[in-house]
């Protein structure tokens, strides 16, 4: 079964990262075991800390949520050597019904070519006019025939090539095998065996024939094959002897990789409109054959939104996903659905509360471990309860988790947002917790840092604005603000680049050198956002 991916926004916090993993933890409990917590950046300072104190991991990393190659049913034949026989190869095509092809593989497990009935067909065509073998390995043609070798001569070869030809009646001279560079097949006639020993022909094939002691000790360098088949099914069937390697397409080959998009993979097939085309691994090595028709019903990720329901802040290819579930308590926003699904919106303070309440409801309480990341998650997103989006039900739930965890809150908030944000990168600081929004015409990014040292921040401001600024002309934003959300000031030293009079009016302050202090302002979602939609309406 495919993991049920449950994933917070870009640039995850720590209330993001730890509802994904709760979630998924409270419905593998119940037995959902598909559920795998996922998130989209990277993991910040302060989160990892969370998880360091309490003994997780961080959980994986994805990158796009794309219906990809390895998402199809593609089919998956028999790989074949570049030695095997034609005759090997037929008999495998003929076993998968559905299959117009199969890959051809070096030692190494690489792509050598593809093998279709076409090239088949064409060969066996080609083969009536000709009639000659050339340079065969004498274990295939002894493969494909069943057959031994009778002299000593025959054990001193390792290939056989010439005209194929059947032994007719010797008073029809003008029909026989003239040349030593021959393959003559006959079945029960001494007077056609010893000619062809006496010629020295290339190579002798009995057909349901004995060979007598007289014929077997002449001097030649003749090799002698017996087969239990007759003549010509003998001689259809040597010639099916060759390596697939010489007749399967190895030029022009179009080729996907597992992790290619289907849709770039649609264009493609449209292009070039071959019957089938191989896979392949991230180590180049063949893993199946896909055809048009596996492109008609795709499995489509699977998907759980927790944290947001914006589609600018979830994962990329979103739209090509199926998602089942959005668990968040953020504004409802422009996602949208090709069937009805369950979401769970509340105005609380941390995802985490919602998340806590439903354990509650299934009757199940988490982990010691987990409650106290729960605990975390909550103090982080309220800041402490501090944040007006906060709520007495998001109060009463950190307490609860902090009791089934044993710790202290106090404890565990000063110990989180003590986190130095002093040594890290300008873009580390930035981006660790960064979204963008889209409301009315407008499109613009609001990051923020809580922190409990705003003035120290406050020194990098022109580090800080420079890469706002670039940011901003790359994407096209008309502002970008970065938010210092200072736990001791119980307010937030605002950093911006963009429309100064947006700022002014939108906060009721005047903005010296790119920056503000807004007093009492902790919440991005409930305080920034909503007065900029305002004064935009």
């Amino acid at each position: 079964m495919d993991p049920i991916y449950v994933t917070g926004h870009r640039n995850p916090d720590t209330d993001s990262i730890v509802a994904a993993m709760a979630y998924a933890a409270l419905r593998n409990a119940v037995g959902d075991r598909e559920y795998e917590a996922a998130c989209l950046g990277r993991v910040s300072d302060e989160t990892q800390l969370v998880l360091d104190r309490f003994g997780f991991k961080p959980p994986k990393r994805i990158y796009n949520m794309f219906t990809q190659v390895h998402d199809l049913d593609f089919d998956t034949p028999p790989l074949l050597d570049a030695a095997v026989t034609v005759d090997r190869a037929w008999k495998i095509l003929s076993s998968q019904k559905n299959m117009n092809s199969i890959p051809v593989s070096n030692e190494d497990g690489t792509l050598f070519g593809i093998l279709s009935r076409e090239d088949v067909a064409r060969y066996n065509m080609e083969q009536t006019l000709s009639g000659i073998l050339h340079d065969v390995p004498l274990f295939n043609v002894l493969s494909v025939l069943e057959g031994k070798v009778l002299n000593a001569a025959g054990e001193d070869i390792d290939t056989i090539q010439g005209e194929v030809a059947i032994a007719l009646p010797q008073k029809q001279e003008n029909l026989l095998f003239q040349s030593a560079d021959s393959i003559v097949l006959c079945g029960q006639q001494p007077d056609m065996i010893r000619r062809a020993l006496e010629m020295n022909v290339n190579c002798l094939v009995l057909c349901q024939a004995e060979l007598s002691e007289e014929l077997r000790s002449m001097e030649t360098t003749t090799c002698i094959i017996s087969t239990p088949f007759d003549a010509y099914r003998a001689s259809r069937l040597i010639f099916q002897s060759i390596p697939v390697g010489r007749i399967c397409s190895t030029e022009h080959l179009v080729c996907f990789h597992l992790n290619d998009r289907v849709d770039e993979v649609r264009e493609q097939m449209l292009r070039f409109r071959h019957p089938s085309y191989p896979i392949l691994d991230e180590d180049e090595k063949v893993a199946g054959v896909l055809t048009r028709y596996h492109l008609l019903r795709p499995r489509r990720k699977r998907v759980v939104l927790v944290d947001h329901n914006e589609e600018s802040q979830s994962v990329p290819g979103l739209d090509e996903a199926e998602i089942l579930e959005i668990i968040d308590h953020h504004r409802l926003a422009d996602i949208q659905t090709s069937s009805p699904i369950y979401v769970r919106n509340e105005p609380v303070g941390s995802t985490n509360t919602i998340i806590a309440g439903m354990f509650q409801e299934r009757g199940l309480m988490p982990s010691p471990n987990m409650a106290g990341m729960m605990a975390a998650a909550i103090l982080s997103d309220t800041v402490m309860f501090k944040s007006p989006t906060c709520t007495q039900r998001d109060i009463r739930t950190a307490e609860r988790m902090a009791r089934i965890a044993n710790i202290s809150l106090d404890e565990l908030g000063k110990e989180i947002f003590s986190v130095a944000a002093e040594n890290r990168s300008a873009r580390d600081v930035l981006f660790s917790d960064y979204k963008e929004f889209h409301i009315a015409g407008h499109n613009f990014a609001v990051a923020q840092v809580t922190c409990v040292d705003s003035p120290a921040m406050l020194a990098r401001k022109e580090e800080f604005l420079e890469l706002m600024e670039q940011t901003r002309k790359e994407k096209d934003f008309s502002m970008m603000i970065l938010m210092l959300t200072d736990v001791l000031l119980e307010g937030t030293q605002l950093v911006y680049v963009g429309d100064e009079e947006t700022i002014s009016q939108a906060f009721n302050v005047k903005p010296k050198e790119n920056t503000a202090f807004l007093p009492h302002i902790m919440s991005r979602k409930k305080q920034v956002i909503p007065l900029l939609s305002a004064m935009w309406g």
